[in-house]
């Protein structure tokens, strides 16, 4: 039996090497990256659950209101993991890919691939997806979920989404900050992102690790928990969204491979908050009663035009 110090050592050791693997980067998607995941929530759970457990039921569960906890700038909550507590990105991840590289000759192959799909319907989602701002953010998860998401029909999932999304993207920025590699659109110079208002403010902000990958792909981990039933169509939409960044130039593929490392780390840290613990605990049951109720759907429109074009493109 491994003592636990060095377990967690351990883990934390091939977790570092994985993510600077080539074989990393090809495996996001693979059962054998899920599996480890799904390893990592389990070491956070017994903890987490047990501090949740402690709350007791006369303890009133975190607050949905946004006015009780101060911004960190305007529309961004405080997540639930104290700051100086945040994973340390540049000591997870590897360097991205040098100039000249096979592998970043592979990044160019995709953000080429991927321009090819802007002006379709998954386009569409793509831009979709970049916003990040409350209240619409939550719309890239609300169909897959079939759950009108919002502060007054699901407070606690939606206080749940805006603060876990500060924790996994505020994550990224040490190694963001140390390697400030240029986004594509600024490097390639040959097509702009999907909103140009978004160019400017983002040129000088690095692009490795992408920090919207490592907050959907956690999003998905989480709303994967909170909803069993709908696993893999929640993990392909967290996988999506990811991809979104590609679409829209706002990425590289290896920025959002290593983003996703980044969330799932940053999922099984919070298992052993109990705060955390406590609001997943109340967005479940607000889930849970909502799909039981026939509530107000989602609009659905865009993800369905993009899923029909996909299939029609995969059956000519």
């Amino acid at each position: 039996m491994v003592p636990c110090r060095k377990r967690q050592l351990t883990d934390a050791a091939l977790l570092r090497t994985f993510a600077k693997s080539n074989l990393g980067a090809e495996m996001v998607r693979s059962s054998v990256f899920l599996a480890g995941v799904m390893g990592l929530l389990a070491m956070g759970a017994g903890p987490g659950r047990a501090a949740a457990d402690d709350t007791g039921p006369g303890k009133a569960p975190p607050t949905t209101n946004p006015a009780d906890l101060k911004e960190l700038r305007p529309g961004i909550l405080p997540g639930y993991l104290p700051r100086e507590q945040a994973i340390d990105s540049l000591a997870l991840l590897g360097p991205p890919p040098e100039a000249g590289s096979a592998q970043q000759a592979r990044d160019e192959a995709a953000r080429i691939a991927a321009l090819k799909q802007r002006d379709t319907p998954r386009g569409k989602v793509a831009a979709r997806d970049a916003v990040y701002s409350f209240p619409r953010a939550v719309d890239a998860f609300s169909c897959t979920m079939g759950v009108a998401i919002s502060e007054t029909t699901t407070p606690h999932l939606n206080m749940l989404l805006r603060r876990t999304l500060t924790d996994a993207g505020l994550a990224t920025y040490k190694a963001k900050n140390s390697y400030n590699r240029l986004r594509p659109y600024v490097a390639a110079n040959d097509n702009g992102a999907c909103f140009a208002a978004h160019e400017e403010r983002l040129r000088k902000d690095g692009s490795y690790p992408s920090g919207h990958a490592a907050f959907g792909w956690a999003w998905a981990l989480i709303l994967t928990e909170a909803l069993p039933s709908q696993a893999n169509a929640i993990i392909q939409r967290g996988y999506d969204f990811g991809q979104s960044r590609v679409i829209c130039g706002y990425h590289w593929q290896s920025d959002v491979n290593a983003g996703r490392l980044v969330g799932a780390a940053v999922v099984a840290q919070l298992h052993a908050n109990p705060d955390f613990m406590a609001q997943l605990a109340e967005a479940k049951k607000e889930i849970a009663a909502a799909r039981a109720s026939g509530a107000a759907k989602p609009d659905c429109a865009l993800d369905h035009a993009a899923a029909t074009a996909a299939t029609a493109v995969a059956g000519r």
